[in-house]
Formats: C-alpha cells, sequence, structure tokens
C-alpha cells in the first residue's frame, strides 16, 4: 500500500511504500535529464504531464511536479504507477547504479567528519521532508551541499540550510564557517 505525505514544499509530495524502492541510498532524476536515464520506471514516471523532479530513496519517493498541474490530477497517476510496479517486481525500483558522483581521492579529517556529521544528524531529518542533501565540496571553510528533492527549489530551504544544516555542522565541525547550496 501506498501512502502519501505532504512535504515543506507545496509543489513536492512525498510517497511511502512498505517495499524497497531503492537498495543503493537517495537517487535524484530530472526530467531534463531524461535521456540519461535507462530505467523504465524513472522514464515512465518523468514523463508524465507535471513531474519535474523523482527522488528515489529507501522506502519513500517523492515527486517535485510543476505549479501547472494540480495533485488531484498527478498523486493517482504516481500511486498507480508505483503499485503497477510492484505488482509485476519483486525487486526494488533500483538495485545496482554505478555511482558516478563520488567523492575522488583522499579525503581529508574535516571532510570526513562533515560527511558523518550529514549522513548521521542531517540527512535523516531532510529524507522525513522527501528529501536528500548531497556533499559537493569543502575549501576555505565553505561547505557545498546539493540539495534534492522536496528540498529542491523548496521556499523554507535557505532558511533551514543556514539556521539548522550550518549551525549543526559549525557545532560539529569548527572548521566550517559557513553552507551553500550549489
Amino acid at each position: 500500500m501506498i501512502q502519501t505525505e505532504p512535504t515543506p514544499n507545496p509543489e513536492s509530495l512525498k510517497f511511502l511504500s512498505e517495499k524497497v524502492i531503492s537498495d543503493i541510498g537517495t537517487e535524484e532524476f530530472q526530467k531534463n535529464d531524461i535521456s540519461k536515464d535507462s530505467n523504465p520506471f524513472i522514464k515512465e514516471l518523468l514523463s508524465f504531464k507535471g513531474v519535474e523532479l523523482v527522488l528515489l530513496s529507501k522506502n519513500f519517493l517523492s515527486v517535485k511536479k510543476t505549479k501547472d498541474i494540480s495533485w488531484d490530477e498527478l498523486k493517482p497517476m504516481v500511486i498507480s504507477h508505483l503499485n503497477h510496479y510492484f505488482e509485476n517486481n519483486s525487486e526494488p525500483i533500483l538495485t545496482k547504479i554505478t555511482k558516478t558522483k563520488e567523492i575522488k581521492g583522499e579525503q581529508s579529517e574535516t571532510v570526513k567528519k562533515i560527511i558523518e556529521v550529514l549522513d548521521t544528524k542531517i540527512r535523516p531529518a531532510v529524507a522525513r521532508d522527501g528529501g536528500d542533501i548531497k556533499f559537493k565540496s569543502f575549501e576555505n571553510g565553505i561547505l557545498k551541499v546539493e540539495l534534492q528533492g522536496s528540498c529542491s527549489g523548496c521556499p523554507s530551504s535557505l532558511m533551514t540550510l543556514k539556521q539548522g544544516v550550518q549551525n549543526l555542522l559549525k557545532h560539529y565541525v569548527k572548521e566550517v564557517n559557513s553552507v551553500e547550496a550549489e
């Protein structure tokens, strides 16, 4: 059974499943990159009118829509698409994808601490709102992150980033002076 939860972003909705949707972690897919996606489930979902972005996580999927379509129209289509997938497949939608955005090379102790705080203290909270936050870079005290899923383009995400994420990281990792979205 698929349940939905609102997110702080009115243009995004979280779809929860008791089945595993992704066993490789959180991945985001955007309509403008649809030609790069080989997964038929994701391709079809992104082709729905009004779907702008899809984020898949272990037991939920977030959909960000355009303003020109209502949730009354789109929500049943997404639920039906998910149900249809799980009626015909026993494995998760995402099982193995080569992660192209892995952090390369040696990681400094500071970067390791930042990633640990992101993974243990921040990502679970962001996931509750149907989004994700990814480490991008850390230079000269400035941490750059990417906000994904419901957090992408959310009106309250900048405030969350500065008041929540930045304050938490500055507390746990003294080398962090500021956090910016990339």
